[in-house]
């Protein structure tokens, strides 16, 4: 049973195993997903590709932390709209609170779970519907 359009979700680790569990994950609950391997490369998608409507990450990565990510994605006008969920394998109050505080959607902790994917269908998809409405 489909919802409308397909929703594309860039999924951003540096761990390959962590990407493939996270992509699995999410194509179960129908969503497209690119997968990268750091906030860099997710900068250099999100120039290219219009469509996201939800961009998923890590926290702790070489290079570009999903928090240093996340306040690029915020900061920018053409992509503030798009919902960040951040998530670690490190249960952290004051990086949670941190990260939500900078405008992160959710955090999830690691390893992400089926239910967790289901809790942001459902907590994502009105935003996510009211941002393709506003194309």
């Amino acid at each position: 049973m489909s919802t409308g359009p397909e929703l594309h979700v860039l999924a951003v680790d540096d761990s390959l195993v962590d990407r493939a569990i996270i992509s699995r994950l999410l194509r179960s609950s129908k969503y497209q997903v690119t997968t990268v391997d750091s906030g860099k490369r997710a900068l250099e998608v999100l120039s290219l590709e219009r469509e996201v409507h939800m961009i998923i990450t890590d926290y702790c990565m070489p290079e570009m932390t999903g928090y240093e990510l996340l306040k690029r994605v915020k900061e920018t006008a053409e992509l503030r709209e798009i919902p960040v969920v951040i998530m670690s394998s490190e249960n952290s109050p004051a990086r949670i609170r941190r990260c939500l505080e900078e405008g992160a959607e959710e955090f999830l902790i690691k390893p992400v779970r089926p239910s967790d994917v289901s809790r942001l269908c459902s907590l994502l998809l009105p935003t996510v519907a009211m941002t393709m409405a506003m194309r």
